[in-house]
């Protein structure tokens, strides 16, 4: 099993705690960082300039599909970012605890 890596951005810690917490209890993904972060992009014809959360989901090839469809569900953005990652290297340790988490 291949370790998958999610990246997506919210608007608040509270919105991205909620649904971390949610998808780690139901094992969707073994872990979420959270971080704050400044982006600055073009939206509706205008230059924004926000602060927003950067959230990091580390989950499993088996769950990726699901984790994507659950986050296009519960994100609050009408055109939330939904990136994969590739991940071609991962320690063993930390790739039997993400499979462990996740199953």
């Amino acid at each position: 099993m291949k370790p998958t890596v999610i990246i997506s951005t919210y608007p608040d810690k509270k919105s991205i705690t909620k649904i971390a917490k949610m998808f780690v209890k139901n094992k969707t993904v073994a872990c979420v960082n959270i971080s704050k972060i400044s982006s600055i992009y073009s939206w509706n014809k205008k230059i924004e300039n926000t602060s927003e959360y950067i959230a990091i989901f580390k989950t499993t090839s088996k769950n990726k599909k699901l984790l994507k469809e659950k986050i296009k569900e519960t994100h609050p953005y009408d055109v939330p970012e939904i990136a994969e990652i590739d991940v071609t290297s991962i320690n063993k340790p930390y790739l039997d605890w993400l499979i462990d988490s996740t199953t």
